[in-house]
């Protein structure tokens, strides 16, 4: 592995979550308004980032909530077997256990974390 500076390597780290957090988005249908309740940015802010004009900093609040929607995307295209269109459907859909929506729920941090919680359970059943 080359030697990275510090700064270096924390720059790298915000362009791949960055863009990460982008893919995941766009492959969920993520509207820019629910994204950016997800992340605690604003809509121009989103725009900026799926326009490769902005980055997430990594000792931003945005940049470890990005890390906890990555996360979610990963858990949902592991039990859904990367069928999109699934996941996308089961966010919008009614969910008893959650008490709502998921895409309505991921929207505060509480939710995000319960809803992570919620599929980490899913994806453990054997």
């Amino acid at each position: 592995m080359p030697n990275i500076s510090p700064p270096d390597r924390k720059n790298a780290e915000s362009a791949v979550l960055t863009k990460a957090t982008v893919r995941a988005a766009e492959r969920l249908r993520l509207p820019a308004r629910t994204l950016a309740a997800v992340l605690g940015l604003s809509e121009p802010t989103i725009s900026r980032m799926r326009k490769g004009g902005y980055q997430l900093g990594s000792n931003e609040k945005s940049f470890e909530l990005a890390i906890f929607f990555v996360r979610l995307f990963r858990s949902l295209d592991s039990i859904f077997g990367g069928d999109e269109a699934v996941a996308h459907s089961w966010l919008n859909a009614e969910n008893l256990v959650l008490g709502g929506r998921p895409i309505d729920k991921i929207t505060t941090i509480a939710g995000l974390t319960d809803v992570i919680a919620y599929l980490d359970a899913r994806r453990a059943i054997v």
